[in-house]
């Protein structure tokens, strides 16, 4: 990926339409566009969580782990949205969705089964890696939206379902290494019970 922005504004997308590496000028609500803008909202967020993190590993070293595994997503997030811009550029191998899965698994191990729905909260990192996750399924869904007009690569579909799961488990075992109670969801009292 050679080219790189000398400008940062050329006025090209004033009314309401940007290029793609290919040449195409699409409107910048175009499915594309979409998917690629989910995925750049995900990246951002799940920098905050990364830099939250960092700034709590001090005090919890066992979340170290969990930024070892969180950090190359954010490159292969920016990988799958250079795919997405440019169409012929192939970045994303699935190798990258086995080392997920194998994260996954492990932290899946450490953690046990889950007992009852959980809600985003207990502590600020647990929140802001469930808001990572609701991002991971926007952005999902995006991408499936534009695959049913114009086909892109399984493996970036893949990837980016996989990485809601890990975002989920990440919450989880966040929780269980910051010693915090995860927030139990209660179901609704019903009427005359």
């Amino acid at each position: 990926m050679g080219y790189r922005l000398s400008k940062i504004y050329t006025r090209t997308g004033d009314a309401g339409e940007t290029g793609l590496a290919d040449g195409r000028r699409v409107p910048k609500d175009h499915p594309r566009v979409e998917a690629m803008g989910e995925l750049d909202s995900l990246n951002s967020q799940l920098g905050l969580l990364l830099a939250e993190l960092a700034d709590q590993a001090g005090a919890c070293p066992a979340l170290d782990e969990v930024i070892e595994v969180l950090t190359p997503c954010q490159h292969r997030l920016f990988d799958l949205g250079g795919e997405l811009a440019m169409p012929d550029y192939q970045a994303l191998q699935p190798s990258e969705i086995a080392r997920v899965e194998d994260a996954i698994d492990r932290w899946n191990e450490e953690l046990g089964p889950l007992q009852n729905f959980i809600l985003p909260g207990g502590s600020r990192l647990i929140a802001q890696a469930h808001v990572c996750r609701s991002l991971a399924r926007t952005a999902e869904r995006r991408c499936q939206q534009l695959n049913a007009l114009e086909p892109i690569r399984e493996v970036g579909l893949a990837y980016v379902n996989r990485l809601s799961d890990l975002l989920f488990v990440a919450a989880r075992l966040i929780a269980r290494r910051q010693q915090v109670d995860e927030v139990l969801w209660q179901e609704a009292a019903k009427p005359g019970v």
